[in-house]
């Protein structure tokens, strides 16, 4: 295939967020001391945690809330899970969880060699997410990821929200790429693949979770070393 650019996601495509998500909401449980709070169950409080997250994420997505109601409002919903109404300690375990998350490094499996493949048969890379410009950055920094990539857009830096077509168009204008030249690789079949469909470019769903196919991409991998068949 033609293909020269290669456009990445990252959280749960690359970087491990279940994994990294759940070791630093057990770092924050114990340093806030939950459990003396009425949260008997750190496992309960994760899952609410996500639970309310995921919700949100894709409310963002949709244009429906801002990033700053997305940072503390998952934290504030998980606490009502648990009728606790204190929006201050929401904020503050909100706040303390952004600056722990990024420090995080789990990487899901082949993750590092096959970048190293990419990179040896000399295809630019790049990062389209969503996530925040500087929480993103800094997971990139930690995991050892950031030199594999060219340029990181990020919805922040950007101004635009996957699943938009104009996010993938502003990373084809940084590439200099036409639309046949490139293909975006990712998890969310909303966001990364109905996004790579929406701009015209082929996809890879990266589908770590065997889920049910809902958005035809192009190919469909449950491993990242299975692009090597691809690209």
């Amino acid at each position: 295939m033609p293909y020269q650019h290669i456009f990445f996601d990252l959280d749960h495509t690359l970087w491990d967020f279940e994994t990294n998500s759940g070791l630093t909401i057990e770092k924050l449980y114990h340093e806030f001391a939950l459990d003396t709070q009425g949260i008997s169950s750190l496992t309960d409080f994760f899952n609410s945690y996500t639970t309310h997250n995921n919700r949100l994420w894709k409310r963002y997505t949709q244009g429906f809330i801002k990033q700053d109601e997305l940072r503390w409002k998952r934290m504030w919903f998980s606490l009502l899970d648990f009728k606790i109404a204190d929006e201050a300690l929401a904020k503050k375990l909100s706040a303390a969880y952004l600056d722990e998350l990024p420090n995080r490094t789990a990487l899901f499996p082949h993750t590092m060699e096959t970048l190293q493949y990419l990179q040896s048969k000399h295809y630019q890379l790049y990062i389209i997410t969503n996530g925040f410009e500087e929480v993103q950055l800094r997971k990139l920094a930690y995991s050892q990821l950031a030199p594999f990539f060219k340029e990181v857009v990020t919805s922040q830096k950007a101004q635009l929200v996957k699943p938009d077509a104009a996010i993938f168009a502003y990373t084809m204008q940084l590439a200099q790429a036409l639309p046949e030249q490139c293909i975006m690789i990712g998890d969310n079949q909303e966001a990364d693949i109905q996004g790579g469909i929406n701009a015209g470019i082929d996809t890879v769903w990266v589908n770590h979770i065997q889920a049910k196919a809902t958005v035809p991409a192009t190919y469909t991998i449950t491993g990242l070393d299975q692009l090597l068949n691809i690209l």
